[in-house]
């Protein structure tokens, strides 16, 4: 009887060179293609690997998980290729299509809590009252032996790498792939890559403990991990650097390789795409380099990739956004356009007549070369008389955009927060019960994000900040001040 391998059930992903990426950094860059795996993530060499070495008795009475989406569908595939009954707890927030990519694999799917910690939670109470095995999504040795085959295969593919960038959460894939490349060659740096607002793994390393995450950021959701494992991070020490990654870096990444290889990526799997382009601004990267990058994972559905390139396209320094005040009078724009517009690019144009003003306030993005193209704009702008805002960089402006009409923005009644919640059935419904009739809202924008998290930008009248702040607390995962970016929407 043949020997069981994670390759009963994978797939040796292809390692592609990135001819674009190589030429920006000067080195050869290669893409270790996970996506390509049938369930579009590495997490099946893991569930499989662990199931497939359970004892008879533990098949017989089936297997339990707590995921989002990726180790979910790694071991309701693998149990139904094993021929064993799957039951996954996963986060009420998880998208519809990661769920019903479980149920296609024939898993019973639970669906409970707000995020991946209050679904492990509950998991383990199941796992009490059944006697079915825990699948851990990344703190098992199989579970990291199996992730380690990702290593095993691109050190055969390209036996003379010199960097490896690797996604991280729990840190099963890291462990995985430096208790392979560490045994092997100690010369090859493996580098770990994490959201600057779930960096769990690099504070862990550096407190030399397991740090626990008070919020951790679910932009990334395939990585949302408020504790590492306790064998993750015992390997994790061996790693060469940690480097972390903004929102706006991971969707220019995204938006970069969509764009070259016609291949989506979810988030989290763009991750070290990212992470290569930070790690040679600040470490550096010869010419010589041979650099691989893991793309983890694919599962993303539209609305999510369509967010993710619009935000991309906001984050990038060549797109300019203005709100910029012009009179209301006929002829204006072309006015504008001839004194200052004329040869660049217009990528979005936002106007709308208010017959009470004698002046008009237009929001219009404009494509710039480099940042000394944009100077000479701003200074064209000054020069022939035009008020502006430059609302490119500001965070909560690229979230939620900025043709907002209405009145004017009033900071001496007003009060304006960005808050974020869990995007689960009746969250919404759920934080304007919390809020009640005490204040009047006088601003309220919602949308999605490419998280599990809904966003809202609310204004209120007369409010009290030392009595509302406690409440936001309570019925958001967070809540900051947004006063500035507001008013700067208007100017």
């Amino acid at each position: 009887m043949p020997k069981p391998s994670v390759y009963d059930v994978a797939i040796k992903t292809p390692l592609e060179l990135l001819p674009r990426l190589s030429h920006e950094l000067d080195c050869a860059v290669y893409a270790k293609r996970e996506d390509l795996q049938s369930v579009k993530s590495f997490k099946i060499r893991g569930a499989y690997n662990k199931i497939v070495h359970l004892s008879a008795a533990e098949k017989a009475k089936g297997v339990l998980a707590a995921s989002a989406g990726n180790h979910a569908q790694g071991v309701a595939l693998s149990a139904q290729r094993l021929g064993i009954q799957a039951h996954i707890v996963m986060p009420t927030t998880t998208p519809d299509v990661k769920v019903e990519a479980v149920k296609q694999y024939g898993a019973k799917v639970t669906l409970h809590g707000n995020n991946y910690s209050e679904a492990a939670d509950y998991c383990a109470n199941l796992v009490k009252k059944s006697g079915m095995t825990y699948i851990h999504p990344f703190d098992d040795p199989l579970v990291i032996a199996g992730q380690g085959t990702v290593a095993t295969e691109l050190l055969e593919q390209l036996p003379d790498v010199t960097h490896i960038f690797v996604p991280v959460g729990g840190g099963g894939l890291l462990a995985g792939v430096l208790n392979v490349v560490k045994n092997s060659n100690r010369d090859i740096h493996v580098i770990g890559v994490e959201p600057q607002d779930s960096d769990v793994m690099r504070q862990s390393i550096t407190m030399n403990k397991r740090v626990k995450l008070s919020h951790v950021g679910i932009f990334a959701d395939g990585v949302a991990v408020a504790q590492v494992g306790k064998n993750t991070l015992e390997a994790a020490r061996q790693v060469d650097a940690m480097v972390t990654v903004s929102d706006d870096t991971l969707c220019m990444a995204l938006a970069a390789f969509v764009e070259q290889t016609h291949s989506a990526l979810e988030t989290a799997g763009a991750l070290a795409l990212a992470g290569v382009r930070v790690y040679a601004d600040e470490y550096g990267l010869k010419s010589t380099d041979k650099a691989v990058v893991i793309c983890s994972g694919a599962n993303i559905d539209n609305v999510r990739l369509l967010h993710v390139l619009r935000r991309a396209e906001l984050a990038n320094e060549r797109n300019a956004l203005y709100r910029i005040t012009l009179p209301e009078q006929p002829g204006a724009l072309l006015t504008l356009c001839k004194q200052v517009i004329n040869g660049h690019n217009i990528t979005q144009f936002e106007y709308r007549k208010n017959s009470s003003q004698v002046n008009a306030h237009i929001l219009i993005g404009i494509r710039v070369s480099d940042a000394q193209d944009k100077q000479r704009l701003q200074a064209e702008l000054t020069y022939n008389g035009y008020t502006f805002s430059d609302l490119s960089q500001d965070k909560l402006i690229r979230e939620h955009g900025a043709a907002i009409g209405g009145d004017m923005p009033n900071r001496r009644v007003e009060a304006f927060y960005s808050v974020e919640f869990a995007d689960r059935p009746g969250a919404l419904l759920d934080l304007l019960a919390a809020i009640g009739d005490t204040w009047n809202i006088s601003l309220f924008q919602y949308g999605g994000s490419a998280g599990d998290t809904g966003r809202v930008l609310i204004g209120f009248e007369h409010a009290i900040r030392a009595r509302l702040e406690p409440l936001l607390k309570r019925h958001t995962n967070t809540f900051a001040r947004a006063d500035a970016s507001v008013a700067l929407m208007y100017e």
